[in-house]
Parts: structure tokens; sequence; C-alpha cells
């Protein structure tokens, strides 16, 4: 395993019977990280090599730190609970850093549960570095889903706001799926804020303002290890929901 913040390296991928070669060098991930001591290290052992790897410890209470560090992973703290939190203390990081050095072309988001396959990362930042897209979004609705990986609330949640978020702002999005990609100068300019359940349709709705090129790809979806923070929940799932319905409608009326 490499030392910390030196995950770095080239992958080779077989594209239509030709083998070619993608550089992750320039390319971040951030992993928000809530009691993951379990699942953590499978998904950085399958994640490809690249510039580097931000663990952000979401107030966990268990070894989720300590196996990130082991693996090679940077490891930032964030006590606030809150996926968004975890998220915006990881471009803090990435922030800091490409102020004394060369900043990202791509950062990933990629959640710490092993429900998304780390090993498609090429597939999601290849569009990026090959300049034919902004935002890439993986999606699990696309893709084959194991049984009970996504229960039906959250199935029909997805649903209901790629609808409504097509009638608004006239983007086409099937999912607002964990696992995505964005230029990293792009997500500069989307202003996040959200600091909970909101994260990921912020991202998209903001992407779909800013006529962002978007591109989504089927990706496989697996039951996750561990208890889901969100869907896991009758109160959980009620809080995204609602949450994820607020912003969609915020931003709508923004717009007019």
């Amino acid at each position: 395993m490499p030392a910390p913040n030196e995950l770095k390296g080239v992958v080779r991928q077989r594209c239509s019977g030709v083998t070619q070669e993608i550089d992750l060098d320039d390319v971040v991930v951030v992993i928000p990280a809530l009691n993951e001591e379990a699942s953590l290290p499978l998904v950085l052992r399958d994640l490809p090599a690249v510039g580097r790897v931000i663990v952000v410890d979401n107030g966990s209470t268990d070894r989720t730190a300590d196996v990130a560090e082991a693996a090679g992973a940077t490891v930032v703290r964030e006590p606030q609970r809150g996926y968004g939190a975890a998220c915006l203390k990881g471009l803090a990081a990435i922030r800091e850093w490409a102020g004394s050095g060369r900043p990202p072309r791509v950062v990933v988001f990629l959640d710490a549960d092993y429900s998304d396959d780390p090993g498609l990362l090429p597939d999601l930042v290849r569009p990026i570095l090959e300049d034919s897209a902004d935002f890439v979004l993986g999606s699990r609705l696309m893709g084959k889903r194991e049984p009970g990986s996504m229960p039906p609330q959250s199935v029909f949640g997805n649903r209901l706001a790629c609808t409504l978020m097509r009638i608004l702002f006239g983007t086409r999005y099937t999912d607002l799926g964990p696992f995505r990609a964005i230029d990293y100068g792009r997500l500069q300019e989307l202003g996040m804020s959200d600091c909970n359940f909101g994260w990921t349709v912020e991202m998209q709705v903001k992407a779909a303002r800013k006529k962002l090129r978007i591109l989504e790809i089927p990706v496989p979806y697996r039951r996750r290890i561990g208890r889901s923070k969100i869907s896991g929940t009758v109160w959980g799932s009620l809080r995204a929901g609602w949450k994820i319905l607020y912003l969609i409608g915020k931003y709508g009326c923004l717009r007019r």
C-alpha cells in the first residue's frame, strides 16, 4: 500500500478491444464516513490509484479513522454530523492543498458503505478528463441493483425528485446516486452549501442551472454493509425526502 497522500498511478482499461491508459493523478476522491470500519477497508482496497483519497470522519465512534489511515488515505475530521457537512469539509481540505500546489482536475464523491463499486471510478472520470462532460453521475436505477439494495421508498423518492427536476429545470436525471465525478473548476462555481440530506440534489439542481455538460452512466448497486443512516429508518427517509423536495422547490422558485 502506498504511503499516505501518494495513491497515484495509471489505470489501463479495455475499450472496444483496445487497451487505453487513464492517468488518475489529477483525481481526488472524497469519502464521507460515519462508523464504517467494516466496509471502508473494502472500498479503499478496490479503489484505483488516484492523486489523493480523503476520508472525512463524520464523528465516528468506531475505528473508521484508523482503518482509513492504515490504508493510506488522508483523514480529516468533521464533528458536525451530516452528509453534506462531511463533503464540504472534504472540499475545504482540497482548497487548502490546492492553494499551495496544483488543484485537481476531477473530484469524485463515493460512499464508504461499499454499496457502489469503487473499481468503476475510471468510467466516471474518463468523460471529464476527455473534456466531453463536466459532471458524471453513476445511476443506480440505470444499472443492475442487488435485491434489497434500495428499498421501495428510495426508488420512488429518486424517481419523483428526478421527474420534478426535469419539469423545473429541463434536465433528465434518473437518480440521485452518491457515486459521482465532477470537474473541480465547475464544482467551485456551484457554491455548494447544504450540510445534510440535500447535498446530492443541490449539486444536480445547480449543475442543471449552470448548464454543465451532464452525463449519466449505469452503475451496479449492492446491499450496503451495515445499516443506512437515511433509508434504514422511516424517520430518516422522511427527513431526507422532505429536504430533497424542499430544495428542488426552492431552486425552482428562484429561476422564475
